[in-house]
């Protein structure tokens, strides 16, 4: 009899894409709903990208290209990455890809083994877990605890580290809980990947959006460089979501695996896209820095209305666009709180096991919204929230 692949079984879809569907639906039969499930900005890309992605296809742009990608945008990668990040990286090691989902999926597939173990963070973005048990290795995760100030806990990595781990995900700022990573919770991390020679897989889809301080990625610690693969894309600090455009920055000897993948997949990425990026990455309008101050007062606005939502606690994030809620004092759960939100609300937000069991206890809302979005879904919530002040604390 004909089947689906096995591997598909153990494989996971993504809670804010779900919830996205729910939402939709309802806004189909009339309903007014307030998006805050996406991680999308609601901005996008400066006059000059898309005068340059336009320039290109006027040009020719638009036929097969390098398959690592423009040798153009790979040497503005390495200037950008100089100059916001500090960090010394090499254009023919770094490989272009529709997405940063896909360059994590092949960057995982090239280094992992069946009943390999990677160490990842919970809650975390889905997708760690799921490539994982879809390439026939093991996700263990490591808990970023309220008590920890949402930080990594280098001594439970430690502790779970086995003589199968072979990859360790880092992902700051992070994904639901907008978590940076302190300079010694890294330095603790980067000690145990050379210690135990693993391979480091580094998200950094948020860095340039962080709300004070220096950013400090992965590849900046001792014996990282040999050991470490950035992840890194357009869509969040460029609001440039729909354009799919993400890479890799892998050691030199990993380099031909990604290759031969993108060879047997993709072949290469749309060639006009790829000069548009190369004017984004240069930002002669600043609109990076624009659109992440305000991020930064819609961050505080959201946190401060938010915390005077009955049963609702939040730490401000120090980076990303997202809030994390502690939902405890609601005293019902993550779940049914965001059914009540959407159903009788209108404001879509995502349940915090969406993202790792860690996260029960929490729901997430993007702030990548409006200021007079953020207060009328908070005006919805206060609304709706007499469903659970009456309800018994857990």
């Amino acid at each position: 009899m004909r089947s689906i692949a096995s591997r598909m079984s153990v494989m996971s879809g993504e809670g804010a894409l779900s919830v996205f569907a729910r939402a939709k639906e309802l806004e189909a039969q009339g309903h007014s709903i307030i998006h805050l499930e996406l991680g999308e900005p609601d901005f996008h890309p400066g006059q000059s990208v898309i005068d340059s992605a336009v320039q290109a296809l006027r040009d020719g742009k638009d036929r097969y290209c390098n398959v690592i990608g423009v040798a153009a945008l790979r040497q503005e990668i390495v200037a950008y990455l100089k100059r916001t990040r500090s960090i010394d990286v090499e254009a023919e090691n770094i490989v272009i890809a529709p997405g940063c989902k896909i360059a994590l999926f092949q960057s995982m597939m090239a280094l992992l083994n069946p009943e390999d173990e990677v160490l990842y963070p919970d809650p975390g973005f889905p997708g760690y877990a799921s490539i994982s048990l879809g390439l026939g290795a093991v996700p263990v995760p490591f808990t970023l605890s309220a008590k920890n100030k949402l930080q990594p806990d280098p001594d439970e990595v430690a502790r779970k580290i086995t003589p199968r781990t072979r990859m360790l995900l880092t992902n700051s700022p992070g994904n639901p809980t907008g978590t940076v990573y302190t300079d010694e919770v890294q330095r603790a991390l980067a000690e145990l990947a050379v210690k135990h020679d693993l391979w480091v897989l580094s998200d950094e889809i948020y860095a340039r959006i962080i709300y004070g301080g220096e950013y400090m990625s992965m590849l900046r610690y001792p014996g990282m460089k040999e050991r470490t693969l950035i992840i890194d894309g357009f869509s969040k600090s460029f609001a440039m979501t729909g354009w799919r455009l993400g890479y890799t920055i892998a050691p030199p000897e990993v380099v031909p695996a990604l290759n031969l993948m993108v060879v047997n997949t993709y072949t290469c990425v749309a060639e006009f896209t790829q000069y548009g990026a190369i004017d984004a990455l240069r930002d002669r309008e600043g609109n990076t820095p624009r659109m992440v101050a305000e991020f930064a007062r819609r961050r505080e606005q959201f946190a401060r209305d938010l915390n005077r939502v009955p049963g609702f606690r939040i730490m401000l994030p120090e980076g990303a666009f997202y809030a994390w809620v502690d939902i405890t004092g609601t005293g019902i759960s993550a779940e049914e709180l965001c059914r009540i939100l959407l159903e009788d609300a209108g404001v879509a937000a995502i349940p915090g096991a969406a993202f790792g069991p860690a996260g029960k206890d929490f729901i997430r809302f993007s702030f990548a919204s409006s200021t007079a979005t953020l207060k009328e879904a908070v005006e919805r919530i206060q609304k709706v929230s007499s469903a659970w002040q009456a309800t018994p604390v857990r």
